[in-house]
């Protein structure tokens, strides 16, 4: 197992982590292409104490799925039939994804349609991504939302 799998399973177990622990991580990973993005995800969060900590739960969020740079479901949700659905209303549409510069790097980035917001990826392995929600609907003060998907 790689050093950043065993360090995310570690991190994925935790109640609450703390904002510099996250950002630690992150600093280590490498960026992905809108290609490795492509296919359905599964997701979940790390709890930060983020004030949208819990949101996605609220929506029975399952995950994300991209199936081209221009089709992207960033919020996959069950309904009470446990059939998927893409929630366009919580985020006010879809997205798409883009190359985009953060903290000093290019990478893979869902853009909402419908709101001010952001998803950074960058690779923990294979199947795993960690993902960054940034922009003036998502911060929390100065607070980015950190969250994960798994290949499906």
């Amino acid at each position: 197992m790689s050093d950043a799998r065993e360090t995310f399973t570690e991190l994925k177990l935790r109640d609450q982590i703390p904002d510099a622990e996250l950002d630690e991580f992150w600093a280590t990973l490498e960026p992905v292409t809108i290609d490795f993005m492509i296919g359905e995800w599964k997701g979940g969060e790390f709890n930060t104490g983020h004030k949208a900590n819990g949101f996605m739960k609220r929506l029975n969020w399952f995950g994300k799925t991209f199936n081209s740079p221009t089709d992207a479901k960033p919020l996959v949700c069950l309904d009470a039939d446990g059939n998927k659905f893409s929630n366009t209303k919580a985020m006010k549409g879809e997205a798409s994804l883009w190359m985009e510069e953060f903290r000093g790097e290019v990478t893979a980035t869902m853009v909402y349609d419908g709101r001010p917001v952001h998803d950074h990826f960058k690779k923990v392995d294979d199947n795993t991504v960690m993902g960054i929600m940034n922009g003036k609907a998502a911060l929390d003060g100065d607070r980015y939302l950190y969250f994960y998907l798994e290949r499906v």
